[in-house]
């Protein structure tokens, strides 16, 4: 079967604003760890990077609001036998390239979820710490856009949450990859798509 050369991209609808309730609303900020987001990582993205900048003004707002932040961080052992053999050795637990890129470090009173796998819910308290503090609505951020924030957005869209993802917070990639996560978030999880600049907390 010989597969097209060129795809047509579905309208995918981003809008203007959206304003969620600071109290039951969390940020989560998938994987913005050096091994994807810092020049000398094992997977370096440059979308990665580019984004920090965006990323680190809604914590900012997110933090004045109120809103709980979250961070999810990718952790793998040596000898990861699911993932190594697809991406090569990366985010090792201790390591210089599992850590979070200074310039969004944790503050006192984020939670900090490792996860194992690209989906932040599975095998870890996510869903058990965000219930727990009465969140429902979720914004999220991060890399890597059609890998561990789709299948984090996914699995929350699943567990019936709300979730909005600011489309110039997530990084992919490439622009195919980036572009297929959006279609999937809208079509198929109803997430909402939005700017960073659009995300009010009320």
């Amino acid at each position: 079967m010989k597969l097209p050369a060129e795809v047509k991209v579905p309208s995918i609808p981003v809008v203007d604003k959206v304003s969620l309730p600071a109290k039951s609303t969390a940020l989560i900020v998938v994987d913005m760890q050096n091994d994807f987001a810092h020049p000398n990582g094992k997977l370096y993205g440059p979308s990665s990077r580019e984004i920090i900048p965006t990323i680190r003004a809604l914590i900012d707002k997110a933090r004045r609001a109120g809103v709980r932040v979250i961070y999810t961080q990718d952790t793998h052992y040596p000898d990861d036998p699911v993932e190594f053999p697809i991406w090569g050795p990366h985010v090792v637990k201790g390591t210089w390239g599992w850590q979070i890129v200074d310039e969004l470090k944790p503050a006192e009173g984020d939670v900090v979820i490792e996860k194992m796998r690209y989906d932040a819910f599975f095998g870890t308290p996510l869903d058990h710490v965000l219930r727990m503090y009465g969140v429902r609505q979720l914004v999220v951020v991060g890399t890597v856009a059609n890998i561990c924030v789709l299948h984090t957005v996914a699995s929350a869209r699943l567990r019936l949450y709300d979730v909005v993802v600011p489309v110039d917070a997530v990084a992919a990639l490439t622009e195919f990859d980036y572009v297929a996560a959006l279609r999937q978030m809208d079509y198929l999880y109803k997430a909402t798509l939005t700017l960073s600049s659009g995300v009010e907390f009320a």
